[in-house]
């Protein structure tokens, strides 16, 4: 629908909608008005919210990871709300509390700020483990309990929570049952010497339009539900996610001739304490289908897996600590994982 410039009536919108690949190009080009740079982040919030997942960004402080957030609130029309993690932060200010009301002599809800289509969960890290604890239930079930009730939450429902991986004092873990519950995680690089030129000449706010609505999403969403995915390519999926775990012992019970003896020749297992779960197959396999969509095919390819197999995959790997003492993060033994699996 569209409106007459001069009474603003409403006026039948007689065009044909876009395919999916120019509303992802709409999308893309209106978030590149205000965010510079950062491709690979824009494309992750994207994909994350086509699948309906979760993301968890992690960056230094000053790389927009907040107005990034708000920019994709702002282009898909939905209800948006910050919420800034602190040390004192209980969970009832997250998930809302009962109301004595002295007139009627009942309680009564009152929502907190998680009940919004987009969270941000900024410094999620600062929080202690039972505030954290309290978007367990929201971002799984998609529903909070206050009280004896259950109310549904919004639907879409997205958590974007962000952390600073420099700032360790004052800070806590996030714990694995939390993490396993975000379907990527994206970490934020410095831009470029030309994009941080732009950024400098960039000093006015720069509006941006609702470019992708709930049904554009929904369109989306179908498409990347369309995309055929090979069963070589699933048993491909499944063979890079069951490489990360580790068997029994770390040396025996190895199946012959499996992906587990080949990492484990590599002498992988020695720096993973824990693999990725069954979780993580199921968002590879969602991911790598949203990937291909992006890329405009009807087809997953090996290509698709490889590239969306770090942001899945790099927050549900629990390094040991011999990793550590040889510099070893999760990208690099992913990428050595990636390197040993025969590709279909």
């Amino acid at each position: 629908m569209g409106y007459d410039s001069e009474d603003m009536r409403v006026v039948p919108d007689t065009r044909e909608p876009p395919a999916p690949a120019g509303i992802l190009d709409i999308a893309r080009k209106e978030l590149a008005k205000r965010i510079i740079g950062q491709h690979e982040m824009l494309d992750g919030l994207l994909m994350a919210l086509i699948a309906g997942g979760h993301i968890l960004l992690e960056g230094v402080p000053g790389l927009a990871k907040t107005l990034a957030v708000k920019s994709l609130a702002e282009i898909t029309g939905l209800s948006f709300k910050r919420i800034q993690f602190t040390p004192d932060l209980l969970p009832a200010d997250l998930t809302g509390t009962l109301i004595w009301e002295q007139a009627s002599l009942t309680f009564s809800v009152r929502k907190g700020p998680v009940f919004a289509h987009v969270i941000l969960a900024d410094e999620i890290n600062r929080a202690p483990a039972k505030v954290q604890s309290a978007l367990l239930e929201a971002m799984e079930e998609r529903q909070v309990t206050i009280g004896e009730n259950s109310y549904p939450l919004p639907k879409p429902f997205f958590v974007l929570a962000t952390q600073n991986p420099i700032e360790h004092e004052g800070t806590y873990a996030l714990p694995e049952a939390e993490l396993d519950r975000f379907l990527l995680k994206l970490l934020v690089r410095y831009p470029g010497a030309a994009e941080e030129l732009q950024i400098l000449h960039q000093t006015a706010p720069v509006p941006l339009s609702p470019v992708l609505p709930l049904p554009a999403l929904e369109a989306l969403r179908a498409a990347a539900e369309a995309v055929y995915v090979d069963e070589k390519i699933a048993r491909y999926i499944v063979s890079v996610v069951a490489a990360t775990r580790p068997p029994p012992g770390k040396t025996g019970g190895i199946e012959p001739g499996g992906m587990a003896e080949k990492a484990g020749k590599e002498g992988l297992y020695r720096y993973i304490s824990f693999g990725a779960s069954p979780r993580a197959s199921i968002a590879l396999y969602r991911c790598s289908r949203i990937r291909a969509l992006f890329e405009g095919r009807g087809f997953v390819s090996p290509e698709d897996v490889k590239s969306a197999a770090l942001p899945v995959l790099r927050h549900r790997l629990v390094l040991s600590y011999e990793a550590e003492a040889d510099g070893l993060d999760p990208d690099g033994i992913i990428s050595r994982i990636l390197a040993i699996i025969p590709v279909p």
